[in-house]
């Protein structure tokens, strides 16, 4: 009760504090001291007068291209006489120009990277863009990496973004919407899809979403996503972010809505089941034999990482009846020395595991390679002669770790690295009772999430037998002629089978 009051009051404040006055002034001293006080008297606002013109120029020099100014602008109006703001456009050689008398306008466009044009006596202003292009170049991709197809990744630019899409997809029908966010920080954000195949009640609900968002800024589309997923409680993520164009377009070929944001090298890609992260965009590039054991390996590597430690503490707690006869004596002559309990012995080693994961991908790259393989060898060994864990459950670590890099996706691997910690304080309280409840807990969760409003479990439950060809396993690319049933195409086939059957 206390917050809402606090926040209807905070809402009424920020309400008194907008200037209800927001038309541009006609007169170049007032309007000079209006665009300064807006902009909180900045060191970067710079006012260039056009002699023998009348036009007076503001803008911000850390946004602007300087050369653009002087060739685009001054070059073409200098020296002239003009009667109205209608002349200075025809003049111009600028792409993007626009002309507005609102106030609000006009800073957001100097903050963006526009060079505001006033005509002295004239109510309206021009804003023509000739911002400074300060974004790396296009480089391979660095998280997502595959040997075959291609190796280009996004950056932060928006429209080479959205361009590199428009290469791969050259349908009339790709459908891109801006939309601006934040109220400090004004961003641009993308949604894409093609309009002939997305399903249109999911793009309007993406849309609303995205909308309806009230915050300062939005500086990386990893917030974004937090903000318009189905459940942002829930540990397992119901959107994917991705650096590749062409898993991109592969996605938007299929029905998804993609989101892309404005100084952000990574999209955002709804809606997605739970097995699309471990599926590569190499899969699709290689023959589908190899490609349906590489995704089998996944899943293996999946519960080897979540239960193996845990197997290893349970067993030795509660069930040593599960440990061959072979085993148990070399077993026990390992544990000898180590005084903890198993669980304690199981949680020191993965603790140690992670902290040399993050030193190492915290450190500069080759700091950080040499300290994750000296520190694993030399920490390793010194455990065990120094009677703090065994031989064996080196190993289960090593591997359990190992496991989890299988994930395709930076987000889930971290997601299979969090979820062995519950998973092993259960099996050291409970053994294999503590392991089912959990597993058992991990996919009631699962069954209740959704992404975009669509089962994450698709296409097992609710079963749709259809998808299955594109699952745990991959068909050959001909039997898979149809669009996944998850995102509720308004074209369901990629192709007509009969035809192209009748082609061959």
């Amino acid at each position: 009760m206390f917050f809402k009051k606090k926040l209807t009051n905070y809402k009424k404040e920020k309400g008194k504090s907008v200037d209800e006055d927001n038309t541009v002034p006609t007169n170049r001293e007032e309007m000079s001291n209006e665009f300064r006080k807006r902009l909180q008297h900045s060191a970067d606002i710079l006012e260039t007068d056009v002699a023998g013109t009348g036009i007076t120029l503001f803008y911000l020099h850390t946004l602007i291209d300087m050369n653009l100014l002087h060739k685009d602008i001054i070059e073409q109006i200098k020296n002239q006489s003009f009667h109205s703001i209608e002349n200075i456009m025809e003049q111009l050689s600028v792409a993007i120009k626009d002309k507005t008398n609102q106030l609000d306008k006009v800073i957001q466009s100097a903050i963006s990277g526009h060079v505001i044009i006033q005509l002295e006596g004239e109510s309206e202003v021009i804003f023509a863009r000739i911002a400074s292009n300060t974004g790396r170049t296009l480089s391979a991709a660095m998280n997502e990496t595959q040997v075959i197809g291609p190796q280009i990744a996004f950056n932060e630019s928006l429209s080479t973004n959205l361009s590199l899409i428009r290469k791969y997809i050259t349908d009339p029908n790709l459908s891109i919407e801006n939309i601006q966010i934040g109220t400090q920080s004004t961003t641009s954000v993308s949604l894409v899809h093609i309009h002939a195949i997305a399903n249109q009640q999911m793009v309007d609900l993406l849309r609303e979403r995205i909308k309806k968002i009230n915050i300062d800024g939005i500086l990386d589309s990893s917030v974004l996503l937090q903000l318009i997923e189905d459940n942002s409680l829930s540990i397992f993520p119901q959107m994917v972010l991705t650096e590749r164009p062409d898993r991109i377009c592969s996605w938007l070929l299929m029905g998804k809505l993609v989101v892309l944001v404005d100084g952000s090298s990574l999209a955002i890609a709804c809606p997605q089941s739970f097995l699309e992260f471990f599926q590569s965009m190499e899969d699709n590039n290689i023959h589908w034999q190899v490609a349906t054991f590489l995704r089998l390996l996944r899943m293996f590597a999946l519960i080897l990482s979540i239960f193996f430690t845990a197997f290893y503490v349970a067993a030795l707690t509660f069930h040593y009846e599960v440990i061959p006869q072979t085993l148990l004596i070399p077993l026990s002559e390992s544990r000898a020395r180590v005084p903890f309990p198993p669980i304690l012995e199981a949680l020191f080693m993965e603790f140690i595991i992670e902290l040399l994961r993050e030193s190492a991908a915290r450190l500069p790259t080759k700091v950080g390679q040499t300290i994750g393989i000296v520190g694993g060898i030399v920490i390793g060994t010194a455990s065990v002669d120094a009677g703090f864990t065994s031989n064996i459950l080196i190993i289960i670590v090593a591997l359990g770790a190992l496991a989890s890099f299988t994930t395709p996706n930076y987000s889930m691997g971290n997601i299979v690295r969090v979820l062995r910690f519950p998973i092993i304080i259960l099996a050291g309280f409970w053994g294999f009772y503590g392991i089912m409840f959990g597993f058992c807990f991990i996919l009631i969760h699962l069954l209740r999430q959704s992404s975009l409003g669509v089962p994450v479990l698709l296409p097992f439950y609710p079963p749709r037998l259809a998808d299955w060809k594109d699952s745990v396993i991959r068909l050959p690319l001909t039997f898979t002629y149809n669009r996944p049933k998850q995102t509720r195409p308004e074209d369901d086939y990629k192709y007509d089978p009969l035809d192209a059957k009748e082609k061959e």
